[in-house]
């Protein structure tokens, strides 16, 4: 569940948002059950109607300024390092709220693809997979928007 309302957030950026596209996630996955094939991971399968409905979502709405930062991204961007120390903590919100901000000005393509292989480590097949798109397609979406990344970081003064 908790990685279902990590994606629809990231891609929505609002807490009611997500939590309603992953309810409705998962009822349409119970009530397609019968339609899963054992081919795919039921996760990949689960990833993918997520984001078909997150999409359809973001289609219906424009885009919220990021007001939060998720809970459950909190080891997402940084390996856990297992310090207490402040600054750390200081230092690692203000990188997850750079990437939330970053996130938010990506086209919803790019920005679906970029958290799949970015927060889930998927493959580029996997992801190919969950998009239904081409494996071409989903690689120059991740290469835009690490091209996108680069230069944000540059504006921001990451080293």
């Amino acid at each position: 569940m908790k990685e279902v309302v990590a994606l629809t957030y990231r891609m929505t950026q609002d807490w009611d948002s997500a939590y309603d596209l992953a309810q409705e996630t998962f009822i349409s996955a119970w009530e397609n059950l019968r339609t899963f094939r054992d081919e795919a991971r039921f996760k990949s399968w689960l990833y993918r109607i997520a984001s078909n409905k997150t999409l359809n979502y973001l289609k219906q709405r424009s885009r919220r300024p990021v007001t939060s930062i998720s809970a459950f991204d909190k080891n997402a961007l940084v390996a856990n390092s297992g310090s207490h120390n402040p600054e750390w903590q200081f230092h690692e919100k203000e990188m997850q709220k750079n990437v939330m901000d970053f996130m938010a000005d990506l086209p919803d393509q790019q920005r679906l693809i970029f958290d799949l292989r970015f927060y889930k480590e998927l493959s580029f097949n996997e992801i190919a997979k969950i998009t239904g798109k081409a494996l071409g397609t989903v690689k120059t979406h991740y290469r835009e928007a690490i091209i996108k990344l680069r230069a944000f970081a540059q504006w921001k003064g990451w080293k």
